[in-house]
């Protein structure tokens, strides 16, 4: 565990230092759970956002997005269930005064058993080598088995009490379990209670006539209440989808982990629209189609699983989470949920508006059924850079920082040096530069030896440093290196924009799925 909190810490430090992630309002100390994303940053966010809406909209043909409204009509709210259920079950430490979610607690000493299960698994390779059987190992291996066991007891009196809504059992695992408050170690707890996460605010120019309004928990109702007003005007057949990114507000009282828990967010989800009664073929369908978008960014199919919900939501008749290895553990990265005909029909009776579809071949109406698919851009961003950071060893026996994010997503695709500041040199690399932006984000760089550029574009993540020396001038070619392999070819300039393509193109990185 401390482990993993030595590189958690570096991750954070790191995506300051390299002009990613900065405190918002650090001048005045912060403001706990909020985050900027600076100058790197927002060019990685913005790259993992079109690589989704890529692959999620732009590849199909069924598939629109939006772009609704942060604020909605308040009874949108209380029709989705979020002004009477959307809470959080939170817990005090009498000695500390510190308040924490009571499921992460039993969450989080679930997964220091993990911890050990993964401790038993590196001893094993360690003995057995490359006779060694993962799978077989975690199956059969009995003191495995006993840890799996005690995990999936604790987890499954948590879901039913949750679902039960009994949290005088909750505080009672928490208590059987000897769970401590992680900065004093104090058992002192009150009871558990149902916390509302809404963010209120009033609409309106005066106390008499403003309506209290929310600020959107999450972005699926936005394309709820726009289901028909698509469905007309895209003239669109079932099955079909309507996707949107955008931010969401949560009043979280316990945030932590850096980006992984924020108060204020961006999410990219997708609800699919389909015929009653086929829901579970195309729930088997989107859990299939969404793993392999992840996989095809290359970062290590050992680094997610699926967890399928046994406490399902109000809403939902299956749901599972992709979840991804992140430094504190395997967390939840996407959802996806099969939410059945909930949502339209609570619209529709909130409303007294019909939200139905005509389907023409079987000459009826009917609420559609929908699939959605749920996965929040910070998170994801997080999952990325923190698995992109490495230390590595070189043979020289000198070390490196090296960010080596998925190249299709990198912020900055290729640095310029001219290896001397005179002679002409800068002047090529500049022209290189020119030519070079209208398809790449490209960064000019002259200060200091070309081996510190090359060391600060790893840590900055870029995947290709182009070097121009005296020999350019004559023969029009100049040394490209690449960031993982550290490897470096003279090539044509000419040659340049289709070497860097082939790296960083995302029809190249999506026809892996």
């Amino acid at each position: 565990m401390a482990k993993q909190e030595d590189q958690f810490k570096k991750v954070i430090s790191h995506a300051k230092e390299y002009g990613y992630i900065f405190q918002s309002s650090e001048i005045y100390d912060g403001l706990s759970a909020v985050y900027d994303y600076a100058q790197n940053g927002v060019e990685l966010k913005k790259n993992i956002r079109e690589y989704w809406w890529k692959a999620m909209v732009q590849m199909n043909e069924n598939i629109v997005g939006i772009d609704a409204a942060i604020l909605m009509h308040p009874t949108t709210w209380k029709a989705s269930g979020h002004v009477d259920a959307f809470n959080d079950p939170l817990i005090d430490n009498k000695d500390s005064k510190k308040r924490y979610r009571a499921d992460v607690l039993v969450e989080d000493y679930c997964a220091k058993i993990e911890a050990k299960i993964d401790k038993e698994v590196t001893k094993a390779a360690k003995r057995f080598g490359e006779s060694f059987d993962k799978d077989q190992f975690l199956s059969t291996n009995p003191r495995v088995l006993g840890y799996q066991e005690k995990i999936n007891t604790i987890l499954s009196r948590l879901a039913r009490s949750l679902e039960n809504e009994d949290l005088a059992d909750v505080k009672a695992l928490i208590e059987e379990l000897e769970i401590a408050d992680p900065l004093t170690g104090s058992k002192n707890w009150t009871d558990v209670k149902q916390f509302n996460l809404m963010f209120g605010t009033q609409l309106g120019a005066s106390a008499d006539s403003s309506m209290k309004v929310y600020l959107r928990p999450e972005t699926a109702q936005g394309i709820f209440v726009n289901f028909l007003n698509v469905q007309k005007t895209g003239r669109m057949k079932i099955p079909f989808g309507i996707a949107q990114t955008g931010k969401a507000f949560r009043n979280e009282i316990v945030a932590r982990q850096f980006i992984f828990r924020m108060r204020e967010f961006e999410q990219m989800e997708m609800q699919f629209f389909i015929k009653p009664g086929t829901q579970k073929e195309w729930y088997q369908h989107w859990k299939e189609t969404r793993l392999k978008w992840h996989l095809s960014l290359g970062m290590g199919e050992d680094n997610y699983r699926f967890h399928d919900h046994e406490k399902l939501a109000h809403y939902a008749d299956a749901a599972a989470d992709i979840e991804f290895k992140f430094p504190f553990g395997f967390k939840e990265l996407e959802g996806i949920h099969s939410r059945t005909d909930f949502d339209l029909k609570a619209h529709e009776e909130y409303s007294g508006k019909k939200l139905q579809y005509f389907d023409s071949d079987e000459n009826k109406s009917y609420v559609p059924y929908v699939l959605e698919t749920s996965i929040g851009l910070d998170r994801m961003f997080l999952a990325v850079f923190s698995n992109s950071l490495q230390e590595e060893e070189l043979e020289n026996g000198t070390s490196r920082t090296v960010l080596k994010l998925p190249a299709v997503l990198a912020p900055t695709k290729v640095a310029v040096f001219p290896l001397v500041n005179n002679s002409g040199l800068p002047e090529l690399a500049r022209e290189i530069v020119d030519d070079l932006k209208w398809d790449f984000t490209v960064m000019y760089e002259d200060k200091d030896s070309v081996g510190k550029r090359y060391r600060r574009q790893d840590a900055a993540g870029t995947p290709f440093c182009v070097t121009v020396d005296h020999d350019s001038l004559e023969d029009n070619t100049v040394t490209i290196r690449h960031r993982d392999t550290m490897e470096q070819k003279r090539v044509k300039i000419a040659d340049l924009r289709a070497i860097i393509k082939e790296e960083v193109d995302m029809r190249a990185w999506l026809m892996k799925m």
